[in-house]
């Protein structure tokens, strides 16, 4: 029951202090999974992400119900889903009570526009951190970019480039070992 309960307070403080969504929360999880706890690889919270992406619901539940699982079975995906939404429940609860009396403030427009930009940040390093380590060769420069353009440009849907350059991946390095 400890380690359930370090589980839930892990992905509590994860999810009470991660504001943009789940590409904003990932230097946080890579901290505390991966550093701290050591509950997983970084090349497993990457795949974890891709994953996320894939499949119905906010990325950050699904990887925290994913961490969950793989640590402790579905009992443990409960504590680490619970912990990662019970923040926001009682964040949202508050702010939706008082908000609708302070959102044509100045000072509150001006703060959320910083919140923003903050996000902005946090997006664009986890962009670059997970580009240095998973671009490693022009095969995956080329794929990265033409995914950029397809999703950006294009309008194609993320699960479709997920699922195409899961095909590239398997197509251009499927038949060599991990680490060749």
């Amino acid at each position: 029951m400890h380690e359930l309960i370090i589980m839930f307070l892990t992905f509590a403080r994860i999810g009470a202090f991660t504001f943009g969504g789940g590409y904003a929360m990932l230097p946080i999880l890579q901290r505390e999974v991966v550093e701290k706890k050591g509950w997983c690889t970084e090349d497993e919270l990457t795949d974890m992400y891709a994953i996320g992406q894939c499949t119905p619901g906010v990325i950050a539940v699904n990887v925290a119900t994913y961490i969950g699982n793989r640590k402790r079975g579905p009992v443990g995906a409960l504590f680490t889903t619970l912990g990662i939404v019970f923040p926001s429940i009682v964040i949202i609860t508050v702010i939706a009570g008082f908000l609708t009396h302070f959102a044509e403030y100045a000072a509150i427009q001006h703060a959320f526009a910083g919140i923003r930009i903050a996000v902005c940040a946090l997006v664009t390093k986890t962009i670059y951190t997970m580009m240095k380590k998973n671009v490693k060769d022009a095969a995956t420069l080329v794929i990265l970019i033409l995914t950029f353009v397809s999703v950006a440009l294009l309008n194609i849907t993320p699960i479709a480039a997920v699922l195409v350059c899961g095909l590239a991946g398997a197509l251009l390095h499927g038949g060599k070992k991990k680490g060749m």
